[in-house]
């Protein structure tokens, strides 16, 4: 990928930033920063992009992205999740990985932590009971000070690394191609896809956004992403029929065209390779 580089303001008053973020749109493009992110989503839902992980998110979720690891949250609904009640969106905390000194890591008692931060590297989403009790604790990270704020801190880390229940996102060969000035044209390529993938995308059009043409852009989206461009779009594309499976009153059939699948068996099939699950099962482990 060919992601932004973004520069993470914090507070001359604190080693480390907690925000709470009232709008969708904040650095709402694909993006890496040398801080560690922690973000809890209080609110809305859309697709997740986390190295070469593409999923989708909800409300409730928590995910840990490492230093340098590239991502970006689309939400779905914007103008559905800000209200004028202001409404906190979601709560992030970001961190350089040597904050508290360069040899505080190698302290043997400290190595959870460092275990911790090299698994987020790939990116870690929280499940189940670990979910609900770093929930508790970035609440109390929120309303910390002095030394609380960091102790805070480092019990989430530790609280993460004693469970079993985080889930790494990007697979273990991913790497980003960090060091390269096209920043616009995958997020062109990510844009024009997101808006589009509910109808026939023609690869010469692809091709034509990222200033190329069809075989030199399927090499070069295929070096940045360890995938084709064709993958790229199925994940996408199911991603949006989890979505719609959520909602009882719309039929596999309606669910299969309005995610782009131009037959039912092809839906079926990518759906299942992608899931694990039918997407008749899906619907019913998710209603469970």
């Amino acid at each position: 990928m060919k992601p932004q580089l973004l520069r993470v303001p914090n507070a001359q008053a604190h080693s480390f930033s907690v925000r709470q973020d009232k709008m969708t749109n904040i650095n709402n493009r694909w993006h890496y920063h040398p801080e560690v992110e922690l973000i809890h989503f209080h609110r809305g839902s859309g697709t997740q992009f986390v190295g070469d992980n593409i999923k989708r998110f909800l409300a409730g979720d928590i995910v840990l992205v490492g230093s340098l690891l590239p991502h970006y949250w689309r939400f779905d609904a914007p103008s559905e999740v800000e209200d004028v009640s202001g409404n906190v969106v979601s709560t992030v905390i970001h961190f350089m990985p040597d904050f508290w000194g360069e040899k505080f890591l190698d302290l043997s008692e400290n190595k959870p932590v460092r275990l911790v931060l090299e698994k987020a590297g790939r990116g870690l989403l929280l499940t189940g009971r670990l979910k609900d009790e770093v929930r508790q604790q970035i609440a109390c990270l929120d309303h910390a000070e002095g030394p609380d704020r960091i102790m805070t801190l480092m019990k989430i880390l530790y609280t993460i690394y004693r469970s079993d229940e985080a889930v790494m996102l990007s697979s273990i060969g991913y790497q980003s191609v960090l060091l390269d000035s096209e920043n616009d044209r995958i997020n062109d390529i990510y844009e024009y896809t997101l808006n589009n993938f509910h109808k026939k995308i023609y690869l010469e059009h692809v091709a034509g956004i990222a200033g190329l043409v069809p075989n030199s852009f399927c090499r070069y989206f295929k070096s940045r992403t360890g995938k084709t461009y064709l993958q790229f779009l199925t994940e996408i594309r199911v991603g949006n029929a989890c979505k719609l499976l959520m909602d009882d009153n719309i039929n596999l059939k309606e669910v299969c065209y309005e995610s782009g699948f131009a037959n039912f068996s092809c839906f079926h099939r990518r759906f299942k390779e992608i899931t694990g699950q039918s997407p008749h099962h899906y619907r019913i482990t998710v209603a469970n």
